[in-house]
């Protein structure tokens, strides 16, 4: 069972990369297009959002027991 918790987790993390990569394109995208003008798009706050969910489940799959416990 550790190795597919494992597994999953590692997957999470190249999902988390992937959507930190989605959401640099959706900010170049709003700067080459308005300058210094530009503001934060929605796509790239959503992003921001789910990059920060995904983040938060490798890091649950992650804890060992011991980390769980008070």
């Amino acid at each position: 069972m550790e190795d597919r918790l494992e597994d999953i987790r590692s997957r999470l993390v190249s999902i988390s990369e992937e959507l930190a990569d989605l959401g640099i394109a959706a900010l170049q995208s709003a700067i080459d297009e308005d300058g210094m003008n530009a503001k934060r798009p929605d796509s790239e706050k959503r992003l921001s959002r789910a990059r920060r969910a995904v983040d938060k489940a490798a890091a649950i799959i992650g804890q060992t027991p011991e980390s769980t416990t008070l």
